[in-house]
């Protein structure tokens, strides 16, 4: 039974490694193709969004420049550059609810019907219809050119590209026809339609001729008008939402599994908690504003690996830091002298030297921190400091009793007996000696545990800081000091506080960045 268990916890561990491996690079694929497939819905959302404002490039696959300065009108290239070999809005006018407006569709039917017809019927015939065998089909292009004629001058009148936002396209049209017919803009344009669909003018000019510009140039700017219903929103048909709901479920899913995981993984944590953790892909399931998904398509492929932002993340924050560093320094170190002068108004240094608090004095350790600290400074010099500098402090001592025997009256007048020198420098040495071994030893006994001294000490620095606050206290010195405090403070805020947060911030980024990257290579 034992040997059982031992093999069985063999096989769960030798199999536990490669399972947690296992689920762990199923996450990371999952990481990648949702993150993947945010991606094609960000770009369908794009697409969708700039394909009414470039529908004309949809339509048709072609680019051309038309620039206005003034009276200079210029189309770059002539002829249109053709980029795409299809329509795409043969397949997506649906979504955007878009179809061909009736008139203008009846419109290029009538110019099509016409060059069927002219392609039938001779060109005699058309001069003279009546003394031809095919007088029906030149009569049949003669009623095709009057309604042509008529359709023109509706056109002008009622405008169809209104709806679809095109007029600038109309006003091309004529001034197309216009040029075209009379060689200059300031004419009528439905005089410019009337002559245009005349059989005398396309049989002076040619038939072919006149009609392969208008297929050329015309035709084009015509197919580009179109009907977009609207719907009982009031809005313009959209049947986006189709298109983008598979998106959705997909993306509700892992919403809801990555919360999940987030609440069970997290102590403490809630379900609705675990969603505002995921708050930014909240925009991959809303309808509306759908191009802020750019924002949760960008995080999710930085922390799927296929993209790296550490760097214009780095930069980012470097530059929000710059931004706002130079008023929070200044806020900071004015808020901190603001402080400083609202203690000194308030009587608190009056209140430090008079020892009349109004909360008491709290004492943690029952134990006088500032005879503790003299003691442990004079302990620290005159065991560790003195020892290390006695020979500076000898010859700083045979110095000053050298001089001060020099200075002396009686020993100008025995100076030059013989032997005085030697005995000058024997006494000196012997003095410095004295002195030093004196002060020590004065010093040693003073540190030696001793409560009487102990006491003493404390009397005297508590008569010293008393003498000291009577003293402020005394001819309204305090008052002063504070009046003086408050204004010097004051001069510190107009003076430096200016100058302190106009430093370069980026200096200091520099410095901090360097810093980091010095500890970060020691590590």
């Amino acid at each position: 039974m034992l040997l059982g268990d031992a093999i069985v916890t063999f096989f769960k561990r030798q199999l536990q490694p490669p399972r947690k491996k296992f689920f762990s690079r199923l996450g990371s694929w999952w990481d990648k193709g949702i993150a993947l497939l945010a991606l094609a819905n960000l770009i369908l959302v794009l697409f969708d969004l700039s394909y009414i404002p470039l529908r004309d490039f949809w339509l048709q696959g072609k680019v051309q420049l038309f620039l206005k300065i003034g009276p200079l009108e210029r189309e770059f290239p002539d002829p249109p550059l053709r980029i795409l070999p299809f329509r795409v809005s043969d397949w997506y006018d649906w979504v955007k609810g878009i179809e061909p407006h009736r008139d203008t569709k009846q419109y290029l039917q009538l110019v099509k019907e016409l060059n069927q017809k002219i392609s039938q019927v001779a060109l005699p015939t058309l001069n003279s219809p009546r003394q031809n065998p095919n007088r029906v089909e030149a009569e049949t292009v003669d009623r095709i050119l009057k309604e042509l004629r008529d359709r023109s001058a509706e056109m002008v009148d009622t405008n169809p590209f209104l709806i679809a936002n095109k007029t600038g396209t109309l006003e091309r049209i004529k001034n197309k026809i216009r040029e075209r017919v009379f060689g200059t803009k300031n004419v009528s344009s439905k005089e410019a339609f009337y002559r245009f669909w005349n059989r005398e003018y396309l049989r002076e000019k040619g038939f072919r001729q006149e009609l392969n510009f208008f297929d050329r140039e015309i035709k084009p700017l015509i197919e580009t008008n179109y009907y977009r219903p609207v719907g009982e929103n009031g809005e313009p048909v959209d049947n986006f939402g189709l298109l983008d709901f598979p998106f959705f479920l997909v993306f509700l899913f892992d919403f809801l599994v990555r919360t999940f995981s987030i609440g069970r993984r997290h102590t403490g944590v809630s379900w609705f908690d675990a969603m505002l953790w995921r708050w930014y892909d909240v925009f991959l399931l809303i309808p509306l504003f759908r191009w802020l998904r750019v924002i949760p398509v960008t995080i999710r492929l930085n922390q799927a690996g296929l993209i790296d932002l550490h760097a214009i993340q780095k930069q980012a924050r470097q530059g929000f830091v710059a931004n706002i560093a130079e008023d929070i320094t200044e806020v900071v170190v004015v808020q901190i002298i603001d402080q400083l002068q609202s203690t000194i108004r308030q009587g608190e240094i009056a209140n430090l030297l008079s020892r009349q608090n109004v909360r008491k004095y709290i004492d943690l350790n029952q134990v006088n921190e500032t005879t503790e600290i003299i003691k442990l400074a004079m302990n620290t010099i005159v065991y560790q400091v003195l020892p290390k500098i006695r020979p500076d402090l000898e010859a700083l001592l045979q110095y000053n009793i050298r001089k001060a025997i020099a200075q002396s009256p009686a020993y100008e007048s025995i100076r030059l007996l013989p032997g005085l020198e030697r005995l000058q420098t024997n006494l000196t040495e012997q003095l410095t000696k004295q002195i030093y071994q004196g002060f020590w030893k004065a010093m040693t006994v003073l540190l030696k545990e001793d409560p009487a001294f102990d006491k003493l000490l404390e009397r005297s620095i508590a008569n010293f800081s008393q003498i000291v606050r009577s003293e402020f206290q005394a001819e309204h010195s305090l008052e002063k000091i504070e009046t003086l405090l408050i204004d010097l403070l004051e001069e510190i805020k107009i003076n430096y506080i200016q100058r302190l947060s106009q430093e370069d911030i980026e200096k200091i980024l520099e410095q901090t960045r360097a810093i980091r990257q010095v500890t970060q290579t020691s590590k």
